[in-house]
């Protein structure tokens, strides 16, 4: 499948959402749900010797020693426009800190404050490897992909019929969350901000089922079974047949929606001009009057302020029609959790 028919991965709403936004962060690190959960790193003894060998090393070179210096003027590359831009990946602290620290050690040693010198030089080497053994923990990314296997979806986790309907369902959700009449609060903004990944998390994790259940159909070679096997898996077919179509009636029910947010966005955007047509009539009849001869001009002007009556009119039938449209506009009451179980090791759809 090409790009434009993926469907972006898929999160289960009860993910915390710094955990979430980790995962989504670092696709890279996702692991399908049809494949094994990512293994705890392991630690093993080369790691911990290479570990106790270059910790110290690293302590001491930016701790201790003007590391910082020489990564900034000597190991950066000489093409780059911003040779600190580099080092200051590590934060302003630690930055500062590489910098000074040699410089008040030779002060101190020139001043003859050699117990505070070695006490500064201690205080960094700590610093630094305190630092080191920080980010030798497994990254947050990763743990969070391993702890919440299962509750993500990657279109792995999806054959073409189900990524498919996936991406339209996706399709959907993106036109309502994404139009102007969404953002402007004539939709139920803070409903369609938490139901809708509900909605889509839910039809994903059914989809997902659908694939795995074909998959296993697939597996089973049903052309090599005899008719009475077959026969036995005939209600199985229809139950994922009865399913299927379900979750497409579903899927049906949200593009209806985004239709109706688009038709509110074009209802939106003739109010808006609407509105504007007073200012707008007056800024015109100001250039007529300035322009054109007094009787051509008194003509003009007699009819734009004609005009200028109707507007209003229109203006007040529409804020009728607004009020009464923007109490039409729900998520869909038929929408309701779709026949399938979901994923192993998933939450309860919504």
């Amino acid at each position: 499948m090409n790009d434009e028919s993926r469907p972006r991965p898929v999160f289960d709403p009860g993910i915390p959402v710094a955990d979430r936004a980790l995962l989504a962060a670092a696709p890279e690190r996702l692991v399908a749900a049809s494949l094994p959960a990512p293994a705890r790193p392991a630690l093993t003894v080369a790691t911990v010797v290479a570990r106790l060998l270059w910790i110290p090393a690293f302590a001491v070179f930016y701790g201790v020693l003007p590391g910082g210096w020489l990564r900034v003027c000597f190991l950066a590359s000489l093409d780059q426009d911003d040779l600190v831009g580099g080092a200051m990946r590590w934060g302003r602290l630690p930055i500062l800190a590489m910098m000074l620290t040699p410089a008040l050690q030779v002060l101190l040693l020139l001043l003859g404050q050699t117990d505070v010198a070695v006490l500064l030089a201690a205080a960094g080497f700590t610093g630094w490897v305190i630092g080191a053994l920080r980010h030798l923990r497994e990254p947050a990314a990763a743990r969070a992909a391993r702890e919440h296997h299962g509750r993500y979806l990657l279109p792995a986790d999806f054959d073409r019929p189900a990524a498919r309907l996936l991406i339209r369902a996706q399709r959907a959700v993106d036109a309502v969350l994404g139009s102007q009449s969404h953002r402007a609060g004539l939709l139920d903004d803070v409903g369609n901000t938490v139901v809708l990944p509900r909605q889509e998390w839910a039809i994903a994790a059914t989809l997902a089922e659908h694939t795995r259940l074909r998959r296993e159909r697939v597996l089973q070679q049903p052309e090599r079974l005899s008719a009475r096997v077959r026969a036995l898996l005939e209600p199985q077919d229809r139950a994922l047949a009865l399913s299927a179509r379900s979750v497409t009636v579903r899927i049906e029910a949200l593009e209806a929606y985004a239709r109706r947010a688009g038709e509110a966005d074009d209802a939106y955007h003739e109010s808006r001009v609407l509105a504007a047509l007073p200012e707008q009539n007056a800024r015109y009849r100001d250039l007529l009057a300035g322009t054109v001869g007094d009787a051509m001009a008194g003509a003009e002007i007699r009819g734009m302020a004609e005009d200028a009556r109707r507007t209003e009119r229109a203006l007040r039938e529409r804020a009728a029609d607004e009020s009464a449209t923007a109490s039409e506009l729900a998520i869909p009451d038929d929408a309701g959790p779709p026949a399938g179980p979901a994923p192993a090791g998933g939450p309860e759809t919504l």
